[in-house]
């Protein structure tokens, strides 16, 4: 049998849980204290969530789009794969080993996405770009934590409240598009994108290709 075998660890800001990076055979994962947040052969969810958004601005000829978490790349790289050439997409990643992780190690995982000329990389939190960008994206999407109750940092739980909402909305251009991924529904998020002025449209995913793994939750919302 092949154990697992800690390639790296980071220390995540605000005395947030120890991120590690572990391999195990051709597998990749991140485990934030004891719980896994990814997993190199479940994405297809995360995949789906940037899919689903970037069509949502089709047709739209120079958008910018923010992502709020680098993880494996892989939404990222699905981000990638809806967008024009003309498209800006800017990434904030908080834990810098992250953006190491993806230079390296895990670059081949979603082919070296980070490397595409259409992408910048933000090392700081994503709520400083939302709060300093009124107005600048076509698209925002939020895959930074297990849902909208921050597992890895206690800070994520802002996006999520009526306060972060209202600040996303008014960083969204006319009838942009906020993407948040979830390991599980939440009729309250539900609520308070709805008061907080989209059009919310909600999905459930598989984590695996090929329609397997375990459901996650998914909100494509449109800015009203």
């Amino acid at each position: 049998m092949i154990s697992r075998m800690l390639i790296d660890k980071a220390e995540t800001p605000g005395g947030g849980k120890e991120l590690r990076l572990y391999q195990h055979d051709k597998d990749f994962m991140i485990v934030a204290g004891n719980f896994e947040l990814m997993n190199s052969r479940a994405h297809a969810s995360e995949e789906e969530l940037a899919k689903l958004a970037m069509v949502k601005i089709t047709g739209q000829a120079n958008p910018r789009v923010l992502i709020g978490g680098l993880g494996m790349g892989f939404t990222l790289r699905a981000a990638l794969n809806g967008l024009p050439q003309t498209a800006e997409v800017v990434v904030a990643e908080i834990v810098p080993a992250v953006v190491k992780w993806n230079q390296g190690v895990l670059a081949g995982l979603a082919g070296n996405a980070i490397a595409d000329k259409r992408v910048k990389i933000y090392e700081g939190d994503v709520t400083e770009l939302i709060k300093t960008g009124k107005n600048s994206y076509d698209a925002i999407v939020l895959d930074v934590d297990n849902g909208p109750e921050g597992l890895s940092l206690e800070s994520n739980d802002w996006f999520y409240g009526f306060k972060g909402l209202n600040v996303i909305w008014g960083a969204l251009r006319p009838e942009g598009v906020l993407g948040i991924w979830s390991a599980s529904r939440d009729e309250q998020l539900t609520y308070r994108l709805k008061n907080a002025g989209f059009l919310v449209e909600e999905i459930r995913a598989r984590s695996r290709p090929g329609g397997k793994g375990a459901h996650h939750h998914l909100w494509i919302s449109v800015k009203k």
